[in-house]
């Protein structure tokens, strides 16, 4: 099956043809760096992980590009948002970027989130902005104001809006960048005058200034990848205004289609609600993996869980998709994580002492089989809820080979072992390389269970069923099956 992908830009699910056979060039709007990242963030870039991942294990070669802002991401009060938090740390701005970059870059790695190949800053490529802002205003598809500001037209350009569909009268009504010279409400910035004041500022053909925040995406796409490009992605929330604004600057300025396939995560809710910093619900990736503190008035919000984990209550989710974050969902999908992690950890222990051979080869049907359907659904358009739920139909099959009494050679086990390696560790990036830093290694999960069966058998002599009944439910919980035979007690992964 050919790879399809749900194109934003034409609204239709097609089959992904690269510029160039057997490479992608790949673009991600990446952070504002102002503050630490938080769940929304993990959402988005583990998604586009994911999908580099599977991109590399099809053979292509990726050419990843994820920018990171740090200047001209305004307000709607024309504050810049690392200018407003320098002022509120007494810092100076690139302080506040050298430590927020720090930190996202913390937390992508901490989530297995594979660095991109180049990651540009707005403020290194202010020289490329300035020039294609030039190009823009000699097409007539950008002017400059009196106080040294400019700004695309978009009645130049008849196709503003075809991402997000969204019709020129009703741009009107968008409101106004504070201090604006506009000619028409829609028109957006490519440069921004500054004041004598103002700590970023860059010279210019229309004085002292900084640039817009969406002529930077342009700037560095094109830079990296070249005119026209095979994905743009990132989020949702982004589609409008900036996206679109991308495409119409970058087409206006080059005359050439500006990316090919358009890739949009959906949006995260806390509970149903956006998250919000002023309705108390806003989590970091940090809190969310115990690396800092919940406040104590948000600890209800959260448990911490493994980088993993949290992979993959993402990933349970397709990436185009709004996700609804709560406490018990995440806690669902650490449980059904730790059933893989159960499955994978011993069939890897257990090949070790196996004996060489080809015993249970029938199994090598059912490795073949769930690999056809893993490929088919990443296939379809990156569907991680479906690849999932793959490996948790093999990881089932798994276990009823383990709790067999078939002897099985070491080839097979060796294979189990690849398939959840490849596939689960490394295009879904949930299966650790090391599986003993997990406290839970096969030998320690037996010395655990087993001692936990004495402890229930003493509580079920003493006449305590309640507390034998909660030992047992605890473990069926995390896939541990307890199974009582005449001649004792033994367990079972599910």
């Amino acid at each position: 099956m050919a790879l399809q992908v749900t194109n934003r830009l034409t609204r239709q699910k097609e089959e992904f043809v690269p510029l160039v056979d057997g490479q992608v060039r790949m673009y991600v709007c990446g952070p504002t760096v102002y503050d630490h990242a938080h769940i929304g963030h993990a959402k988005t870039y583990i998604s586009f992980d994911v999908i580099a991942r599977y991109l590399r294990y099809k053979g292509y070669q990726v050419r990843y590009v994820q920018n990171i802002t740090d200047v001209g991401h305004l307000l709607d009060t024309g504050e810049d948002r690392i200018l407003k938090k320098a002022g509120a740390l007494s810092v100076e701005p690139m302080e506040v970027v050298e430590a927020y970059a720090r930190s996202y870059f913390e937390d992508m790695d901490a989530l297995g989130v594979q660095r991109p190949d180049i990651s540009p800053r707005a403020s290194g490529h202010v020289p490329e902005q300035i020039e294609i802002t030039q190009v823009l205003i000699a097409g007539g598809h950008a002017y400059a104001t009196p106080d040294g500001d400019v700004y695309f037209d978009v009645n130049s350009w008849p196709e503003y809006g075809k991402l997000s569909g969204r019709r020129m009268e009703d741009l009107q009504s968008e409101r106004e960048i504070a201090g604006s010279e506009k000619r028409n409400q829609a028109d957006f910035a490519l440069w921004r005058h500054a004041e004598p004041e103002h700590l970023m500022q860059w010279n210019s053909p229309w004085g002292k200034g900084f640039p817009g925040w969406h002529i930077e995406c342009t700037a560095m796409a094109t830079k990296y990848l070249g005119e026209t490009f095979d994905i743009h992605g990132g989020g949702l929330e982004n589609q409008f205004p900036h996206n679109e604004c991308e495409i119409a600057q970058s087409e206006a300025w080059t005359g050439k289609p500006f990316a090919n396939y358009w890739l949009l995560t959906g949006s995260l809710t806390i509970n149903g609600e956006k998250m919000s910093k002023s309705l108390g619900n806003f989590i970091t990736i940090k809190e969310a993996l115990g690396i800092l503190p919940l406040p104590e008035e948000r600890r209800d919000l959260v448990d911490v869980v493994r980088p993993e984990a949290l992979r993959t209550f993402i990933l349970a989710n397709h990436y185009s998709s709004p996700l609804d974050y709560s406490r018990e969902a995440l806690q669902g999908a650490a449980r059904g994580w730790e059933r893989l992690i159960g499955a994978a950890g011993l069939a890897r222990f257990k090949a070790q002492s196996a004996p060489q051979g080809d015993a249970a080869a029938g199994f090598q049907t059912v490795l073949d089989e769930q690999r056809a359907r893993f490929e088919a659904a990443m296939d379809d358009d990156f569907n991680t809820p479906v690849a999932l739920s793959v490996l948790h139909d093999f990881t089932r099959e798994v276990n009823s080979l383990l709790n067999s009494d078939e002897q099985i050679g070491s080839i097979i086990l060796e294979k189990i072992s690849a398939f959840y390696d490849e596939l689960g560790r490394g295009i879904l990036g949930i299966i650790p390389s090391d599986l003993t830093e997990m406290g839970g290694a096969p030998e320690r999960l037996d010395g655990v269970v087993n001692l936990l069966i004495t402890m229930r058998a003493e509580a079920r002599a003493e006449k305590n069923f309640a507390q034998a009944d909660q030992i047992r439910d605890r473990l069926a919980e995390i896939g541990i099956v307890l199974e009582d035979r005449p001649d004792g007690t033994v367990y079972k992964l599910a």
